[in-house]
């Protein structure tokens, strides 16, 4: 059986059950042993076992249970909750204060958390009620906290940057590095256009020139940014100083957690096994997928699929950029039906080749990588924050407002997107700084 006609076979077989529905960790596996038996007999499912074997043993990926629990945490010590309540105060009286006002919390929570999901629910009860209160365009303050809750992807301590820097044998401080000033920069894309939008339309987000400003009060609802920022010097400053891993990192940060939820009252039972509840079902939804993933790429790889598309692509003579483009168009396409931690796993190991044969730096193509994930987290149909969103609805908001809230964003995603391809040294300079102190 030639390797073209298995990997015609193996591809359509995942195209196929994937839009039967199947979850996507067991449609992996399944096709993975499936083809190994057919191919190499009962004997090799020894490989099955030894990539099993490779990814519950990962140092790096034990950085995953750790912030994630983290992130379970402060969502639940009412950290968050402070922070609003602060930034509400200090930005109400802006073009689009409160929307600003949550792009900043957003930057905020990526920054201690790096969970998407943690940010657009919070965001979704806080602020969005508090916006259309005050007569906010409903798709100007959707957009926001759909757009702004992405920002967890991008800045570090970011989970899909880790199981990117895994699959890529890259270093996770780099990557982490490689990601601060992208995003804000995007965030800052964010507060503009919303700056921007509000001084052409006020009508889209008035002013609350009826509100007097309590600067007594202003300044004591700073006290909230305090642990947030304890919490964000902690994890990233003891990686860049050179002082922890990620990973070490990581347990300082659950840590500082745990603390700042003392300090808030609320460090519970109920509190705390309702994380543990949230980090074992999130570790072991990406675990399973990294295990499936990991085997399927093996017998690609093992029946010369990599080698074939790298020669393929070097016959076709195209010119390097023209190759990257293609690669991240074909991101973008997959971020509409998969999850964006399946598509690292599946187009990592078969993208690097091609990205270190053009001599592209696998650092940058990681923040590229992960920029088109934020394009998949709010585009329709499967975008992640759509469905987080969703259920902090009011009955009177359907989701076509939603779908069409995202789409100025979406844009300003696209912008940067091409701004980092055309100047790579925005995201290759803090990671270049830094190389010396970073451990990995």
């Amino acid at each position: 059986m030639s390797s073209t006609l298995v990997l015609s076979m193996m591809f359509v077989s995942l195209l196929v059950l994937l839009l039967s529905g199947m979850p996507l960790a067991f449609v992996l596996a399944f096709l993975a042993i499936l083809f190994t038996v057919i191919l190499w007999g009962t004997d090799a499912l020894v490989l099955t076992v030894l990539q099993t074997f490779d990814a519950m043993t990962s140092d790096i990926l034990l950085a995953i249970p750790l912030y994630v629990l983290m992130a379970s945490v402060l969502q639940r010590s009412g950290i968050i909750e402070a922070l609003y309540r602060a930034m509400e105060l200090w930005f109400r009286r802006l073009p689009g204060g409160l929307a600003v006002g949550t792009v900043a919390i957003c930057t905020v929570m990526a920054a201690m958390t790096g969970i998407v999901g943690a940010a657009v629910a919070a965001m979704g009860i806080l602020a969005l009620p508090s916006m259309l209160q005050r007569g906010y365009d409903q798709r100007l303050a959707l957009g926001t906290i759909c757009a702004g809750g992405t920002l967890g992807i991008l800045i570090p301590p970011s989970i899909i940057t880790i199981v990117y820097a895994s699959t890529a044998q890259i270093s996770v401080g780099k990557m982490f590095a490689a990601g601060i000033v992208p995003g804000i920069i995007l965030a800052g894309l964010y507060i503009l256009y919303i700056i921007l939008r509000a001084i052409i339309q006020p009508n889209l987000a008035p002013r609350q020139s009826g509100e007097q400003t309590n600067l007594g009060e202003m300044l004591s609802s700073l006290k909230a940014l305090i642990l947030p920022v304890l919490i964000v010097l902690s994890v990233l400053g003891s990686i860049y100083a050179g002082i922890a891993t990620p990973t070490e990192a990581a347990a300082v940060g659950v840590v500082g957690a745990l603390i700042s939820a003392a300090f808030q009252k609320q460090l519970t039972f109920k509190n705390l096994s309702a994380a543990s509840m949230d980090t074992l079902r999130v570790t072991t939804m990406i675990m399973w997928i990294t295990i499936g993933a990991k085997i399927f790429v093996s017998i690609f790889t093992g029946t010369g699929g990599a080698d074939s598309l790298l020669q393929f692509i070097q016959d076709l003579e195209m010119n390097r950029w023209l190759v990257l483009l293609s690669m991240m168009l074909v991101l973008v396409f997959l971020g509409l039906f998969l999850d964006e931690i399946g598509i690292i796993l599946l187009c990592v190991p078969v993208f690097l080749p091609i990205i270190n044969a053009f001599q592209f730096d696998p650092v940058w193509f990681g923040v590229l990588f992960l920029i088109t994930a934020q394009m998949g987290y709010i585009t329709p149909p499967f975008g992640y924050t759509l469905f987080y969103i969703k259920g902090v609805l009011p009955p009177d908001i359907g989701m076509g407002t939603v779908y069409r809230a995202i789409v100025p964003f979406l844009v300003l995603q696209l912008i940067a997107l091409i701004l980092f391809m055309l100047f790579p040294e925005i995201v290759t300079w803090l990671p270049e700084q830094l190389s010396q102190k970073v451990r990995s």
